[in-house]
């Protein structure tokens, strides 16, 4: 059985003046996330054969978070094909991973990591696709199993696993009040 799990990147800084969307950082609350959901990732004991990531800065600047949660750093394969994919292309990126991989870590952007979930985990009263299709917030992280090799991963072929969110680890990472 494969493990998929996505990961969106944490909370950026909209405040920052930086000239291009590919160049914006985390703010303060997106890097306590991070480390936040690094940290359960590690008490959850997830282990990745491979990782695959954006190159945005947000994206690099989450996964810096996460290594410092996890207690180790693992070293991604950087796909500029992940910057605000569809959910078709993130697909494609998947069916590209090396078959001695077993538990795939992928990170980028929504809507296509939502998107994703929605496309390969059937349509049917499930609690935790319900959640994800009410929103995947940033930072959150999402695994999928399924059988086969990774190009066999297809439109509701995946069983989604666990979906947890940073707030559900730390309220205070919830969203903002208005």
């Amino acid at each position: 059985m494969r493990q998929l799990t996505l990961l969106r990147h944490a909370k950026s800084d909209w405040d920052d003046p930086v000239q291009r969307d590919f160049d914006r950082p985390l703010n303060a609350k997106g890097l306590r996330a991070a480390r936040t959901m690094g940290g359960f990732m590690a008490r959850e004991g997830l282990s990745f054969d491979h990782v695959v990531a954006s190159p945005a800065v947000r994206v690099v600047e989450t996964l810096d978070g996460l290594w410092t949660g996890y207690g180790r750093t693992l070293h991604p394969a950087w796909d500029r094909r992940i910057y605000l994919a569809s959910c078709m292309t993130l697909l494609d990126v998947i069916h590209d991973t090396p078959n001695a991989a077993n538990h795939l870590l992928l990170v980028g952007h929504n809507p296509g990591l939502e998107d994703l979930i929605l496309l390969l985990v059937p349509d049917e009263p499930e609690p935790l696709r319900d959640r994800v299709e009410q929103k995947l917030p940033t930072a959150s992280v999402a695994t999928l199993t399924f059988d086969g090799d990774w190009s066999d991963l297809a439109p509701r072929n995946a069983t989604l696993t666990r979906f947890t969110r940073p707030r559900d680890l730390d309220a205070s990472l919830g969203p903002d009040a208005d």
